[in-house]
């Protein structure tokens, strides 16, 4: 069914657009990839995490049993439905060593929350909320996604890998009204105007659709808990239990019963309950910045208590991560958003880092503007904060390689370029952003293509570059988080260095390199008679006279130190 979808023949792509990259073929084998291949003991710093983006029901199916729940079983448009994926397919794939083996040390997926139960139709068939942006209860976990169970377990999984874990979280919007699902009361939301987004308050105070209710984020009113809400909890036999708990949040916090509080309490549950490690936060300009410090206050308490209760699964004493989506902010920005009559720096309101739109279109110029560029913003405008950056993703109809033509180049630029990346699912098999019947933000969204990276030996190649460069960014946080330096302009060489304390990290890299013999520049950043070691080829090598010699068939090198 899901292949039927795909709208493009992915044999044909890679053999057609391998001519148009000028890539050279990689023809020799991948080194193992293996969970043994991560350095043991590299700290840890989010300024240069390799994050992978993913939707929860696109990924993975762990349990075919919960792949219909909720009489979710009307028709739906194309990729509008629910597909199967779900929170235990996640955690196999943790299990396999798939994200380790792709050098990634965060994971964010799409809401996991109860989500609307009935479908909307918005022209072209039924819509369900497998996307998870459409939230009935935040108490608890949708069916289709899984089970509190399996979040805890998957936590669990991935902390014992090293890889931290990101829960998407909105607070803006409840999800839209059905036949299944009442609109929130009055007290609790606003169904119009809808935003025009030309100033502050016509970005904040309104609607971002048409049904879509607005939580009245900005009031401090204390309000009810909802009938439909408490006569569900009473239903499900946990009413008194959610009252006890609400009852000891205000009392402890002190802050007015506002929507906003009852949100935020629900939300930093899952921090209480599981140590998740960060936030992406939805919709961040559309929400009074004042309530993302709250959220972020009632996070870092979560996550400090968290620690404290159990201090032997605590990975380090990194703080709680977050990093927020307003929508069109890019790193040449600085730390300010403009609204048009108002400028916000949200990085003052609880971010640690914000989602920066401007590589899509960075990404068409060469490497070395981009990489200067971004190494100067993030050690001057945005000195000790950072930006998380992305080619694709599954709201941004206009990415970086719509087609897929340039899948070497993403991955050059995304996991080279300074700051945090975020791959989001298919980067790297090339999983088709075209899909037959498809419309709008539902082309991004396929079902992953799993079959492509088993049976397509081009896009296995593929996978394994994006293997190796992902794999030395997580063994060397200098490639993110470090400062950059051109070493050579032709072979174009670069080194990054990072000093943080006691920890000091270095590396050479080197692209668009000729087939053969190559001679590679690093005087001034290694020593005469220095011990390297080349990853992407595996070879062992000795600095002379300035230089690093290498011969072989790769276009990439990815140079360190030997280990003593």
């Amino acid at each position: 069914m899901k292949k039927l979808l795909i709208a493009m023949s992915i044999t044909l792509l890679f053999f057609s657009c391998k001519e148009k990259e000028k890539k050279t073929v990689k023809e020799e084998p991948i080194a193992q990839t293996t969970e043994e291949m991560v350095k043991k003991n590299v700290p840890f710093f989010w300024e240069g995490a390799n994050i992978y983006f993913l939707l929860t029901d696109r990924f993975n199916n762990g349990n075919p049993e919960n792949d219909t729940t909720l009489n979710r079983t009307d028709s739906t448009a194309v990729l509008r439905g629910f597909e199967g994926g779900d929170i235990s397919g996640i955690s196999k794939k943790v299990d396999e060593g798939y994200f380790t083996d792709l050098g990634v040390n965060a994971i964010w997926f799409t809401p996991v929350v109860e989500q609307v139960h009935g479908a909307t139709n918005e022209g072209s068939g039924n819509t369900y909320a497998y996307h998870g942006y459409w939230a009935k209860d935040w108490t608890t976990i949708d069916p289709n996604f899984g089970t509190k169970n399996d979040l805890e377990e998957l936590v669990k999984k991935a902390h014992a890998k090293g890889i931290r874990v990101l829960l998407d979280v909105v607070l803006n919007h409840t999800g839209p009204v059905t036949e299944m699902d009442p609109v929130w009361p009055e007290e609790w939301v606003r169904t119009d105007p809808k935003c025009e987004f030309t100033t502050y308050e016509n970005t904040t105070a309104c609607t971002l659709v048409a049904n879509l209710p607005d939580i009245l984020t900005e009031s401090d009113e204390p309000v009810e808990l909802p009938d439909a809400l408490l006569a569900k909890w009473k239903e499900e036999g946990r009413l008194s239990q959610e009252l006890d708990e609400l009852n000891l949040f205000f009392e402890r916090t002190g802050y007015p019963r506002a929507p906003r509080f009852y949100i935020i309490k629900w939300l930093t549950d899952y921090i209480h309950e599981f140590g998740v490690d960060g936030f992406r936060v939805d919709t961040v300009k559309h929400v009074n910045e004042n309530a993302w410090a709250e959220l972020r206050k009632e996070a870092d308490y979560a996550f400090q208590t968290w620690k404290k209760k159990h201090p032997d699964l605590v990975l380090d004493d990194q703080p709680f991560y977050m990093v927020g989506e307003v929508y069109n902010y890019g790193i040449s920005s600085g730390r300010q958003f403009d609204f048009g009559d108002k400028k916000v720096d949200y990085f003052d309101f609880g971010f640690s880092s914000l989602i920066n739109f401007d590589l899509k279109n960075d990404a068409n110029r060469d490497y070395e503007t981009v990489f200067k560029k971004y190494n100067k913003l993030l050690n001057t405008k945005l000195k000790n904060k950072s930006v998380l950056n992305y080619l694709t993703s599954h709201d941004d109809g206009s990415p970086f390689d719509r087609g897929r033509k340039k899948p070497y180049i993403t991955a050059n630029m995304l996991l080279l370029t300074p700051g945090a990346s975020q791959i989001y699912y298919g980067d790297e098999t090339s999983r088709p952003l075209n899909v037959i019947g498809a419309e709008g933000d539902a082309n991004l969204r396929s079902y992953m293509n799993w079959e492509d990276l088993d049976s397509i030996p081009a896009v296995k190649k593929v996978h394994e570059h994006w293997q190796k460069l992902g794999r030395f960014r997580a063994n060397h946080p200098a490639v993110g988080a470090g400062k950059h330096k051109r070493l050579s302009k032709k072979p174009y060489v670069f080194s990054r260095t990072l000093v943080n304390g006691d920890f000091k990290d270095k590396v050479v890299i080197a692209l668009d390199l000729p087939k053969g013999k190559k001679s590679l520049n690093v005087k001034g950043f290694f020593g005469d008679g220095t011990k390297l070691y080349e990853t992407y080829s595996g070879t062992e090598v000795i600095v002379q006279k300035g230089k690093v010699l290498l011969e072989n068939n790769f276009d990439t090198a990815l140079i360190e130190l030997m280990e003593q």
